[in-house]
């Protein structure tokens, strides 16, 4: 199987997307607009709606009823440009993933990725992963 290929491993809800950004960003796609889809992206990252509403400073309901609300796209849209940079530097989108949510980063308190996405510190974040894609951690 071709290392670009979308794989659903066994028991698993969430698919694997094996360095496959173009596939990730599919996935992601609101079905019925040119969204990214709150639910998809909870289910990637193994996140309830409640915590994703509460990750985008929304009410829980928004993202049900109004999933197209800028508040709601934004988080999700500087969330997958951390990702993406994160996927540039690690050649690995579940790595990625798993350091979006989990890596304390000293360098900021030892706060997540995530959190700092939440917030709104996500140009620091990305000019942070710029220099260690550069090769220096200034």
């Amino acid at each position: 199987m071709d290392s670009a290929e979308m794989i659903t491993p066994p028991g698993e809800v969430a698919p694997v997307f094996n360095r496959n950004f173009d596939a990730f960003m599919d996935f992601l796609n609101a079905e019925a607009s040119p969204s990214i889809s709150p639910k998809r992206f909870g289910l990637v990252f193994r996140v309830d709606m409640q915590t994703l509403a509460s990750q985008a400073h929304v009410h829980r309901n928004t993202l049900n009823r109004a999933p197209d609300a800028e508040t709601v796209q934004s988080y999700l849209r500087d969330s997958l440009r951390v990702i993406r940079a994160a996927t540039d530097v690690s050649a690995s989108i579940e790595k990625a993933l798993f350091w979006f949510k989990n890596n304390p980063l000293p360098v900021f308190d030892y706060k997540t990725p995530q959190e700092l996405v939440s917030e709104k510190r996500t140009e620091a974040l990305i000019k942070y992963l710029q220099s260690l894609r550069a090769g220096y951690t200034g």
